[in-house]
């Protein structure tokens, strides 16, 4: 396709440096990522660069990488890579390619919107921030957008076209001989019907997809009406898709004596519609291949799991928790991480109870977050953790099937004050 240059994004690193050192191997351009120290990794520090100088049209263009802060609660990096803060770490480049000369300075992004902004509110030198992570769409025609193409922070544009490759982002931007914006402007193109498709990869696609498609096909179960399972509602509220998932959860390993449910709504990737549902459609809405996990915590350990997932609402972070087994109420006036989580109350014979602080209950979730991951750091010292359970999929899948025609609700076990 063409590319000049990418920067490392946070799903880089879900298998690790050997996997992420065996991309680079294969690609003919440069990556880049300034907010992280990889010295101490052997398998990435001479592949990955903190920025860049290309030429275009006779003119030097420095273009430098940018990756989300939390890589290590988002994904795999590795003990040997530590990540850092983002303004801080683009102006010290900017800084090494202004003394260079060069005047015209890219960030590509892989940090979301928001960092985008203050980013570019932090800094000073820097002309364009391309953005991702947060899957925004930016536009001046289209009536979803969340801002406008580009969204001009002082004298820095800032684009994004959504994600999945249904647009492709096109900005033209005119320089002074000194390297100012004079003039940005542009509009993400909508890749529909209207474009064609390149047809040699349009045949491999066709002719990988063959062993799988007697998989996606099958019909493992039925909905009543649609599941919803959009990010934008489960990543900051109870959802049918987060209640289906974590009932799954609990119900697999409860004759194990599993009491509580946690989902990363992260997890949880689409809706499912209403009538047959496909094995198709459950990869879709899992297609992490995570596996079960259970282990032992404190009750204590369950608030502070809750309070880490409700630490960034705001931000519509993947950490936010899908929950069975128990019940909870948070107040987002609190500041993160400052007592949001005002209740929780655990399932028992007789209803719903207060939760033990200093009880040890068993918890199950997938092998993702018991390990860490989105910031449950506090689910790495659980007992008698054990991570290779059945694959999150299948436990969905053969829960549903048991259900007859699955209703989808919402039965308030999560609220907010």
């Amino acid at each position: 396709m063409g590319y000049t240059a990418m920067t490392v994004g946070n799903h880089e690193f879900d298998d690790g440096p050997e996997v992420l050192r065996g991309f680079a191997d294969a690609l003919d351009f440069p990556i880049l990522m300034s907010n992280a120290d990889i010295s101490g990794e052997a398998l990435l520090r001479d592949v990955i660069q903190k920025s860049v100088v290309i030429e275009q049209g006779g003119e030097k263009i420095g273009l430098i990488g940018l990756t989300p802060q939390d890589t290590d609660e988002l994904a795999s990096p590795g003990p040997n890579v530590v990540f850092s803060d983002p303004s801080s770490a683009v102006q010290g480049e900017v800084n090494k390619l202004t003394a260079m000369g060069v005047n015209k300075i890219i960030v590509l992004s892989h940090s979301g919107y928001m960092v985008d902004q203050a980013v570019a509110a932090n800094t000073t030198g820097v002309d364009v921030i391309v953005g991702g992570h947060s899957n925004t769409l930016l536009s001046n025609t289209n009536e979803r957008a969340e801002g406008a193409y580009p969204t001009m922070v002082g004298d820095t544009a800032i684009v994004q076209a959504y994600a999945y490759g249904k647009f492709l982002g096109e900005l033209n931007v005119t320089f002074d001989n000194t390297g100012k914006i004079v003039q940005a402007v542009g509009e993400p193109l909508n890749l529909d019907g209207t474009v064609s498709e390149d047809s040699a990869t349009k045949d491999r696609i066709a002719q990988a997809a063959i062993p799988l498609e007697e998989i996606r096909t099958q019909v493992v179960a039925k909905s009543s009406a649609v599941i919803q399972g959009d990010s934008k509602v489960c990543r900051v509220a109870e959802c049918e898709m987060g209640n289906l998932v974590a009932d799954a959860m609990l119900d697999r390993v409860a004759d194990q004596g599993a009491q509580i449910a946690i989902a990363n709504s992260g997890g949880l990737r689409a809706s499912i519609d209403a009538g047959d549902v496909t094995m198709g459609e459950v990869l879709t809405v899992l297609p992490f291949q995570n596996t079960l996990a259970t282990f032992q915590i404190s009750g204590q350990g369950v608030i502070d799991a809750l309070e880490n997932g409700v630490s960034q609402v705001e931000e519509v972070k993947g950490r936010f928790p899908q929950v069975a087994g128990l019940k909870f109420t948070w107040d987002p006036s609190v500041a993160p991480n400052e007592g949001r989580v005002v209740e929780v109350m655990v399932a028992e014979a007789g209803g719903f109870v207060p939760i033990d602080r200093a009880a040890i209950y068993m918890v199950v979730t997938n092998n993702y977050v018991r390990t860490g991951g989105d910031g449950y750091k506090m689910f790495r010292e659980g007992l008698n953790a054990y991570d290779y359970g059945p694959g999150l999929e299948v436990v969905l899948a053969e829960y549903m099937a048991a259900q007859g025609s699955y209703a989808p609700y919402l039965d308030g076990r999560i609220a907010s004050k």
